[in-house]
C-alpha cells in the first residue's frame, strides 16, 4: 500500500481488507465500517450512518443510489420536524446565527450521507452490478489510479456530475459561448457578475497600455471576457493547478489563449497595469471542500489581500474592479462600513459602482433557509482607484 490514508474493514467471512481512502474534502477514513448490500433495510442503514458507522456497499450500484435517496428523505423529514442537532431553540436566531446553524446542518448532513461507500478497483473500475463506467470522470478528478480505493457514493456522484458539466459546459451570454468547468473548479453559474464585467466602462489608461490582470481566474471566464473586450494582454493568476488547467482549456477553446498568460501565484504578479479584476469568495466562512473555496473565504483573507496590494499594482489612471456580493452584509458576517474601511486603509478610493440583482433560483425561493438575505442581495462591481496622495 502507498502512504495515502487507508480504510480497513472485515467482510462477512471474517477476512480483513484494506484499501486506499479518497476524500477531496479531506474527511478522515471512517473508523467503523460494515459491509452492506441489497438486503439491508433503509431504516437500519439510517440508524447506522447516524451513529457514525459507514456502509461499504457490495450490492447493486443502482440500489446503492436508491438507498442514498432514502437516507436523504429521512434527513429531510428529520429537519422538517426540527430534530437535527443544530436546530435552533427558542427565539429565531439573528442572520449570522441562522447562517452558522445552516452551515452546521449542511456539515452534519454531508457527514451522514457520506457514510455510504463504494469500492473502486485500479483503473477506476466499479465492479458492482449495474455500475456505470466512471473511468473518465474519475480520471478527470483524481488522475490515473494504479491501486484500488474506496470513496463515498456522494463524492463519486459529484465526480460523475462534474464530468457531465465539463462535457456540456455552462453557457455564458457575455461570451456567447460555453465555459467548461473542471471537477473542483467553481462553475460560473452566477451570470450577472459576468454581465457587469462585460459592460463596465474600461479605464482610459488602457489606450496606452492594453493590459489587464484577472486575480484568481478559476475557469478563466473573466480573463476570456476581458480578452473578448479587446484588451491585448491579460495575465490570469491562480494558486490551484487544477484551476489553471481548466482555464487553459477554456481559453484555448474560445480562441483567446494567445492573449492570456496563466500564472501560478498568490494574487498579484509583478508590475503595474491599468486594470486589475478580482472576484474573491463572497462569504467570510470556512469552506468544507475545494470547490467551496470559491464561495467561502475565512476572515475575508483574499478580499483583504486584494485590497491591500492593489494600489501599488495600478498604473497611473488605472482601476481595480472588485466583484462582490453584499450577501455577507445581509447575513451579518461583514458590514459595509468594514468593507469601506478596508478600502480606505489600503490607500484606495471608490470611483464608482455598478449594481445588479441576482437571477438564480434561490433568490426567489421562500423555502431557502437564507431567503431573507438572498432576497435582498445585490452584486456589485466596485471601481477602485489609488487615493490622492497614496504611495506610488
Amino acid at each position: 500500500m502507498s502512504d495515502h490514508p487507508t480504510l480497513t474493514w472485515t467482510d462477512p467471512t471474517g477476512l480483513s481488507h484494506t484499501a486506499r481512502w479518497r476524500s477531496e474534502s479531506g474527511v478522515s477514513a471512517p473508523r467503523r465500517v460494515v459491509v452492506a448490500d441489497d438486503q439491508m433495510p433503509a431504516d437500519r442503514a439510517y440508524r447506522l450512518v447516524c451513529e457514525g458507522t459507514a456502509l461499504l456497499w457490495q450490492g447493486d450500484f443502482h440500489n446503492a443510489r436508491q438507498l442514498l435517496q432514502a437516507l436523504v428523505r429521512r434527513l429531510d423529514k428529520r429537519e422538517t420536524r426540527g430534530l437535527t442537532p443544530a436546530a435552533p431553540r427558542g427565539p429565531a436566531p439573528d442572520p449570522a446565527q441562522a447562517f452558522h446553524l445552516h452551515r452546521k446542518r449542511q456539515a452534519e448532513r454531508a457527514r451522514i450521507l457520506g457514510q455510504v461507500l463504494i469500492p473502486v478497483e485500479a483503473g477506476h473500475h466499479v465492479a458492482l452490478r449495474r455500475a456505470p463506467d466512471v473511468a473518465a470522470a474519475c480520471t478527470e478528478g483524481y488522475g490515473p489510479a494504479a491501486e484500488a480505493y474506496v470513496v463515498s457514493l456522494r463524492e463519486l456522484q459529484g465526480l460523475i456530475g462534474a464530468h457531465e458539466w465539463r462535457k456540456k459546459g455552462v453557457m455564458i451570454p457575455a461570451l456567447q459561448a460555453p465555459i467548461h468547468p473542471h471537477y473542483g473548479v467553481f462553475s460560473p453559474v452566477r451570470g450577472e457578475y459576468l454581465d457587469l464585467v462585460a459592460q463596465a466602462p474600461l479605464p482610459a489608461a488602457l489606450q496606452t497600455q492594453s493590459e489587464a490582470w484577472d486575480i484568481g481566474t478559476g475557469t478563466g471566464v473573466l480573463a476570456a471576457v476581458l480578452a473578448r473586450r479587446g484588451i491585448a494582454r491579460v495575465r490570469a493568476t491562480d494558486l490551484a493547478p487544477r484551476a489553471l488547467a481548466c482555464a487553459r482549456e477554456n481559453l484555448e477553446r474560445l480562441g483567446v489563449l494567445p492573449q492570456v498568460e496563466l500564472l501560478q501565484t498568490d494574487l498579484f504578479p509583478s508590475g503595474r497595469v491599468p486594470l486589475v479584476v478580482c472576484n474573491p469568495p463572497w462569504v467570510p466562512a470556512r469552506p468544507h471542500s475545494s470547490v467551496e473555496q470559491a464561495v467561502y473565504d475565512p476572515d475575508s483573507q483574499m478580499l483583504r489581500g486584494y485590497l491591500q496590494g492593489l494600489a501599488v499594482h495600478l498604473a497611473p489612471g488605472g482601476e481595480g474592479w472588485l466583484i462582490l456580493s453584499d450577501l455577507a452584509e445581509h447575513l451579518g458576517l461583514r458590514s459595509r462600513a468594514e468593507l469601506l474601511g478596508w478600502i480606505e486603509t489600503a490607500g484606495l478610493q471608490v470611483l464608482g459602482r455598478l449594481d445588479i440583482r441576482p437571477r438564480h433560483g434561490k433568490a426567489s425561493d421562500p423555502d431557502d433557509p437564507l431567503h431573507a438575505a438572498r432576497a435582498a442581495e445585490v452584486t456589485s462591481l466596485w471601481r477602485l482607484g489609488a487615493a490622492t496622495g497614496a504611495c506610488a
